[in-house]
């Protein structure tokens, strides 16, 4: 090869499903990656192409961390030639902390916070501060009462005791401990002097707060009440408040169901001291145009970028930091996220939102020639949105870098310099390059599932909408941007909610619309990933009578290490080791389905307690997982993987894919309904055993779809998703599509949070938000049968329809 050869050169590329593939890709190129899912796409971008970067990077820092990576291992492939050094921008949720946010993870809040020590107003006297006093997240800057998380939490009366008929001796503290740690606090309290046996409500209120909130611990010599059946010797008891036990037990125990059953008699609300704001009283004191920090970074981007551009700060390094803020915010609101705020917490953004906050932070870091391999940029975006995101990568092309994008959108398939398709199916039946060249040569490729989504031979059928069978209305509705919003979802049919990021679709639909619905059927508030539940304020509700029954089907992760699986979650693995136990080489050994689940010690492999993986921490770079240096993967011990079912022993069963499983376990009925259902859902590529770890968002999804399909259908469901189609092929979407339109077909009811043009097309109605998003969203800009709504050209959406 040349030393000017403009191509990246794969050989015998193996990894997962790939099949010795050999393919040449242009550097300095947008190059997209297409196929169905599961085919390889992947595979060859991530799995093959980036990781061989990090491994050559690896190899050339250090012994240390060489050795670590060996463990990890190299891709499966003979050789890559012309390959430049690669960043990934993954699809992946933030790590649940509410003290990472858009300014700490844009690095804005950095230049902010010298802005700020540098040029800002301090009170006549003050001394300056450092720029970490700016910050919530250090000593130096945090609020000294809430630790710089602007919340704290405690209990009232009310929390701590729910029925105050009851008396303590009838469990009137509900926020004690159970057994004889609450048996000993009422014994002491009866030594004491109060009287455990009158309703809580008539003890006097000096007494009431005395036995709830006192900071006293007194010890007392408890006299019990002599019981036939044991003998029971006085003892000295030291007591501790309700208030005492539940705080103590929140902040130390390590036991994940203590803190979770104290949990629920805390009450979280605003810092008193620092009100929200998470900073001490000197660093709120200091302004910069009118604004301290912690009001500065609660402004939306686009107004925070108005009040820095028309502040006129003193000294040359102070213009410059602001200028350089106003560029860095100006590719957010490109990237069309202007309508969130630096104060906004990463756990609470969408994994299209982080990665386009990654995006913008790559572009202006001014690295040139290197590889960025981009894993579905256009995941949650409406295609509004996506116009904006294509002018963006287009700019970091022309920088002198080559975009590697693995792509479901056709529109961003169409705007690519060059096009690999990877099939033709998913799993055994892809991992081959059907195609790699300009994208207008892939109208020749008979085999593709591509081509006809590229290159459409006429307009979609259109489906005649179901009408309405009844309707739900929420009125004065008020979550977020939602102000006072009334809106009617019709019963029966499928309904799609979409608009512009940020514009209000999912605090409508999963903050709202599920929650309250989840309330009229007594099923509660499921917690947000912050602890809290995410329902808003809603004046008036009619038509919930309609509704017996509420799927939530979202995109949080089935488990959150490798010891969670597809088989595990959809209790196909119940099955599954059912059949080994009833083989004769079980039954002579005594074994039963127990020995065959890798949670249980006496079958699992002890080395990775039945993971198939062990946890590799490098220093200075994210954990990772490797295969178990014993096991191999297997999760099981050698006796375990003697027994065989049809030749196959049960971690061979686990790798198996969905649709090799389903010929396999055909004549088993139990396994074959939730194999069959995931294969309509287009899960058809997965492993049995696939990690959770290893699942995108839109797989988890669908995983929890399936697990509802294969029980026994009834009507009067609604059923409640966000961005089904994330992840999938236009292909796939077919398959999907048929699966929901059949959930509606059998009496029920689906509302779809969606960006994709086609699912919107074939719904029976259409409620578009909007007209942009944050401050500026919020509001119904047109609802209707979508063909009504294109051709009225309302609302941002129609355009895309084929209306305005």
């Amino acid at each position: 090869m040349s030393e000017h050869d403009p191509y990246v050169r794969v050989r015998g590329a193996r990894e997962h499903n790939l099949r010795d593939v050999d393919v040449d890709i242009p550097r300095d190129t947008f190059v997209v990656f297409t196929g169905v899912s599961g085919s390889g796409k992947s595979s060859l971008a991530f799995g093959t192409l980036y990781a061989e970067a990090q491994r050559r990077y690896f190899e050339s820092i250090a012994p240390y961390a060489r050795r670590l990576i060996q463990q990890v291992g190299a891709p499966h492939v003979d050789g890559i030639e012309g390959l430049p050094p690669a960043i990934a921008l993954r699809q992946q949720r933030s790590a649940p902390t509410s003290r990472s946010t858009v300014g700490t993870l844009t690095t804005l809040s950095n230049s902010l916070r010298m802005l700020f020590s540098r040029a800002g107003e301090y009170p006549p006297g003050a001394p300056r501060l450092d720029s970490d006093a700016f910050s919530p997240n250090t000593a130096a800057g945090a609020c000294p009462n809430c630790s710089g998380l602007g919340r704290v939490h405690d209990v009232d009366e009310a929390s701590l005791v729910p029925d105050p008929d009851l008396s303590i001796r009838d469990g009137a503290i509900a926020a004690w401990p159970g057994a004889w740690y609450g048996k000993n606090l009422r014994d002491i309290l009866a030594t004491l002097g109060y009287d455990v046996d009158r309703p809580w409500r008539e003890l006097p209120k000096a007494e009431r707060d005395w036995i709830l909130f006192t900071e006293d611990q007194p010890v007392v010599t408890v006299h019990p009440v002599r019981d036939a059946s044991r003998i029971q010797r006085d003892y000295q008891g030291t007591y501790s408040s309700a208030r005492r036990i539940v705080l103590k037990t929140f902040a130390t125990s390590k036991s994940a169901t203590q803190r979770k059953r104290v949990e629920r008699f805390l009450r979280s609300g605003p810092c008193p001291i620092c009100h929200g704001r998470r900073l001490r009283p000197a660093s709120l004191a200091v302004t910069f145009a009118g604004y301290d920090i912690a009001a500065l970074v609660a402004l939306p981007l686009t107004e925070a970028a108005r009040v820095l551009a028309e502040a006129k700060p003193d000294g040359e390094a102070a213009a410059t930091i602001c200028a350089d803020l106003g560029a860095r915010i100006a590719v957010l609101v490109e990237l069309g996220l202007g309508y969130l705020a630096m104060a906004r917490e990463t756990p609470t953004l969408s994994s299209g939102e982080l990665q386009r906050l990654r995006l913008a932070t790559q572009l202006r870091s001014g690295l040139f020639g290197v590889v960025y391999v981009l894993d579905e940029p256009s995941a949650g975006l409406h295609a509004a949105d996506t116009e904006a995101l294509l002018v963006v990568l287009d700019r970091l092309r022309a920088a002198g870098n080559s975009l590697f994008v693995v792509e479901h959108r056709m529109a961003v398939a169409r705007r690519a310099g060059w096009l690999v398709d990877v099939g033709p199916g998913a799993g055994e039946g892809g991992g081959r390059i059907l195609y790699s060249g300009p994208p207008a040569g892939l109208r020749e490729v008979a085999d593709s599932a591509t081509r006809r989504f590229l290159f459409p031979a006429g307009p979609p059928p259109v489906r005649e909408p179901r009408p309405a069978g009844a309707w739900l209305t929420l009125t004065g509705v008020t979550l977020h941007n939602l102000r006072d919003l009334d809106v009617a979802f019709p019963l029966g049919v499928f309904t799609v909610v979409t608009g512009v990021s940020g514009s209000g679709k999912s605090s409508l639909v999963g903050g709202v619309l599920a929650e309250v619905t989840a309330a009229h059927l007594g099923t509660g508030a499921e917690p947000d990933e912050d602890g809290g539940p995410v329902s808003g304020e809603v004046r008036a509700v009619e038509g919930l009578a309609a509704i017996d029954r509420l799927v939530r089907v979202d995109q949080k992760p089935i488990g959150r290490t490798p010891r969670s699986n597809l088989a595990t979650y959809t209790g196909l693995f119940d099955t599954v080791r059912r059949l080994f136990a009833e083989t004769d080489a079980a039954r002579a050994r005594g074994w039963t389905a127990s020995r065959f689940s890798f949670n249980v010690a006496e079958g699992r492999c002890e080395t990775c307690a039945g993971e198939g993986f062990v946890a590799v921490e490098l220093l200075f770079l994210p954990g990772t997982y490797a295969p178990c240096p014993t096991c191999h993967g297997a999760r099981y011990d050698p006796a375990t993987l003697e027994v065989a079912y049809r030749g196959l022993n049960v971690a061979d069963v686990l790798g198996l894919t969905v649709d090799d499983a389903a010929d396999f376990l055909a004549d088993v009925p139990a396994a074959a309904r939730s194999l069959t259902t995931l294969r309509e859902v287009g899960l058809g590529y997965l492993r049995l055993g696939q990690p959770a770890t290893e699942l995108s968002g839109g797989e988890a999804q669908r995983i929890k779809l399936a697990s509802e399909l294969q029980r026994a259908r009834r009507g009067h469901t609604l059923y409640v998703l966000d961005e089904p189609t994330a992840g999938l092929h236009p292909a796939d979407v077919e398959l999907l599509m048929r699966q929901l339109h059949g959930l509606v077909d059998a009496g029920n009811t689906v509302v779809v949070v969606e960006h994709d043009l086609d699912v919107i097309a074939g719904a029976d109605w259409l409620i578009d938000l909007g007209p942009g998003g944050g401050v500026h969203g919020g509001r119904i800009v047109a609802s209707g049968v979508p063909g009504d709504v294109a051709a009225r050209g309302a609302g941002v959406t129609a355009r895309f329809l084929g209306g305005g």
